[in-house]
């Protein structure tokens, strides 16, 4: 049987990686409509890896357009059980500068999409714990490796989730700040719930490029600010990511990957065979 894989998910600016051998690029049909692009199967630092550029190659596809569940069952599906995902955020904290490195444990959601971001429905009800959005262990293995390799990191932070795809209003962006929020971007917190619900274990490394425009002694976000500090954070994840892979564990074995086991409501007897079969890869060892 094919080894579980790592899924890394690449934001702006972070479209491919140096180093991959053994290249397939893979198209997957899905029931919930087309991923992002075709996965990139391949080998990279020893482990079998399936990369996905998050906007499609050339940067298509706005933050709201992405079909995080057409994206995540096809992760499934390709025996992914970690995904890595590589963000541009914006910061809300002075402490948080352009080009650090923010690992999140938290989100909050301003988004509009919550039936976007759930397997369920048509027939099977099911709710996830969701307390603790990111996979602990995951996100310690990116944690330890950024220190050493002296990157500027922070441990922890809420990530707020906007819709996009405009930058936030000064009002937005000073109410974020004085919550006590940390970063801000537009794409995760979709990616997560889905993946949690796939019982894919999910960290962000989340990229700072700007300070929103809560701040007023900085220039507020525009595309060529952001532009210009992901060329200079896309070299720094690829390097973290290249350093991790190997002691990602090569079974999954985290409460992520159990996330079904207690969540699904509806009887199995219930469950109409259309939806069924369309969650067959996130449900497979319960059937």
């Amino acid at each position: 049987m094919t080894p579980y894989r790592i899924g890394i998910i690449g934001g702006s600016g972070l479209y491919h990686l140096d180093g991959f051998t053994k290249q397939k690029w893979v198209k997957v049909k899905t029931p919930f409509g087309s991923p992002s692009d075709s996965f990139l199967s391949a080998q990279l630092a020893g482990r079998q890896v399936v990369f996905l550029p998050r906007h499609g190659r050339g940067h298509r596809i706005l933050p709201s357009e992405l079909n995080h569940r057409a994206n995540i069952w096809a992760m499934k599906k390709l025996r992914v059980a970690w995904i890595i995902s590589v963000s541009a955020v914006g910061s809300l904290q002075a402490r948080y500068q352009p080009c650090d490195i923010v690992l999140p444990n938290q989100f909050v959601d301003r988004t509009k999409k919550s039936l976007e971001h759930t397997f369920f429905g048509c027939g099977i009800v099911a709710h996830i714990a969701f307390a603790d959005p990111i996979c602990e262990e995951l996100r310690q293995l990116l944690l330890q490796t950024c220190r050493a390799l002296g990157a500027r990191v922070h441990d922890g932070g809420a990530y707020v989730n906007m819709e996009g795809p405009a930058f936030s209003t000064r009002s937005e962006s000073m109410t974020n700040h004085n919550l006590g929020y940390d970063v801000i971007g537009m794409t995760n917190l979709g990616e997560a719930k889905c993946a949690r619900e796939a019982e894919i274990a999910y960290a962000t490394m989340a990229m700072v490029t700007d300070y929103d425009c809560w701040k007023a002694d900085e220039a507020h976000v525009t595309v060529e600010i952001v532009i210009a500090n992901l060329q200079r954070n896309a070299a720094q994840a690829k390097e973290i990511i290249q350093r991790v892979l190997p002691q990602v564990p090569a079974e999954p074995g985290c409460s992520c990957h159990r996330a079904l086991e207690n969540a699904v409501l509806t009887d199995k007897k219930f469950w109409p065979a259309r939806t069924k079969t369309a969650l067959r890869p996130l449900l497979q060892k319960y059937l």
